[in-house]
């Protein structure tokens, strides 16, 4: 027996345009893929998101991979519940080229329990190299 599956592009869309703080709705993600459980975004790298050292800084990919875990989440509740980040642990593998145009954001729901929800996170650069890998917890408020 299949699974239901909430991965509506629209609705997740939709929630980055309204669910979000309007400094995140700035960072212009878009989701590219989705099924239950897991999101793929689009995380374009623009001049204001990139530091002195020509590289997408990592507060910028750290906001994309937290923001990318809540969609994740709302695949399999069927659309947004309050949540909140309960831990958020980051590790930057390579730089993402301030001049590569576009990172993805692939987020995947671990586990997920009636209170806490457990995911991952990767952020792949222009050359589909893992360029940060992120594990989350969240709290199902």
């Amino acid at each position: 027996m299949e699974t239901q599956s909430f991965a509506d592009l629209e609705m997740l869309q939709a929630a980055l345009n309204h669910v979000f703080a309007d400094w995140v709705r700035e960072l212009d993600l878009r989701v590219l893929e989705a099924r239950a459980g897991e999101v793929t975004l689009v995380l374009p790298v623009t001049r204001r998101h990139v530091h002195e050292g020509g590289v997408l800084c990592g507060q910028t990919m750290m906001a994309a991979a937290d923001t990318a875990m809540v969609l994740a989440v709302m695949t399999k509740l069927g659309g947004f519940k309050p949540m909140t980040t309960v831990q958020l642990q980051t590790s930057f593998l390579r730089p993402v080229s301030g001049s590569s145009g576009a990172a993805r954001v692939v987020a995947r729901v671990l586990r997920m329990g009636k209170s806490l929800v457990f995911g991952e996170v990767q952020i792949i650069n222009a050359d589909d190299e893992l360029a940060a890998h992120a594990t989350t917890t969240y709290a199902l408020l």
